[in-house]
């Protein structure tokens, strides 16, 4: 099983897509990770992927309305133009926190309805204010689909636990057992970012997202495992944090890991 590691473009793309590409290149990322490229950006976007041999995974979030019939709409139509570009899979934010299950139950069948249709996997964030948006309110969607796969985020489980989540392990390894991506940012009990997974403050923090990592690598049964750095810009970085340190964690995390999974690669 190999382990490729994507760059988010969340608050780390600010020129040209040829700069970035060249950037995320030559510090060892092996593809990127963004939402729907501008219309008039999405050639140069696609050339550009080909040019660097770089991978791509869609990203959805843009869905937000609480009005459910122009979310449904809305919804397909975004999930449909990602997967017309043919990425690895779609990583999506699915649903609202405050829908009803029967109602974030109908986009999950948007989403199995195109994956069917076009052949493009839609993966479900673990994410606050998403259907997922904590452990225990996950576990019954998962008991019902036994199919559905998760992007697994869980510092933000963290964050709405106000915990690092050790009253609830029996959630946490069921969300494990569905996960075919992480997320890769550390959380705490009062957010889902810390400053700098580096420091010592942040151990406790650090270990508990490495541990619940280590077990989706050993649980892992796919040719090759995605894994997405996701250290945001502000406000998810406290305030007062020098210009470079997201990008600086972003890298931490990957270098980290490459080398704690570094019998995993090929």
């Amino acid at each position: 099983m190999r382990i490729l590691y994507f760059c988010t473009t969340w608050g780390q793309k600010m020129r040209g897509w040829d700069d970035f590409f060249t950037k995320i290149v030559a510090h060892g990322y092996q593809g990127v990770e963004t939402d729907l490229p501008a219309e008039g950006e999405r050639d140069v976007f696609m050339d550009g992927l080909d040019k660097y041999g770089l991978k791509f995974i869609a990203q959805h979030w843009e869905t937000t309305t609480a009005d459910m019939e122009l979310h449904r709409q809305q919804y397909e139509e975004r999930l449909r133009k990602l997967a017309a570009l043919k990425p690895l899979f779609i990583n999506s934010h699915t649903g609202k926190d405050f829908f009803s299950h029967e109602q974030n139950c109908s986009l999950l069948g948007i989403a199995e309805k195109v994956t069917r249709e076009t052949g493009v996997q839609v993966l479900h964030e673990t994410h606050r204010s998403r259907f997922a948006y904590a452990a225990h309110v996950t576990m019954p969607y998962l008991q019902e689909n036994p199919a559905l796969r998760l992007t697994l985020d869980v510092s933000h489980w963290c964050a709405v636990a106000e915990s690092l989540l050790q009253d609830q392990p029996e959630a946490i390894d069921m969300a494990i057992a569905h996960t075919a991506h992480i997320h890769a940012r550390v959380g705490f009990a009062q957010g889902p970012q810390v400053a700098d997974p580096s420091l010592p403050e942040y151990k406790e923090a650090l270990d508990f997202h490495l541990n619940c990592w280590d077990k989706v690598i050993r649980n892992c049964k796919d040719e090759f495992l995605c894994i997405t750095p996701e250290f945001g810009p502000l406000p998810y970085m406290p305030i007062g944090q020098p210009p470079d340190q997201q990008w600086k964690n972003n890298l931490y995390i990957m270098n980290l890991l490459k080398t704690r999974y570094q019998l995993n690669q090929s």
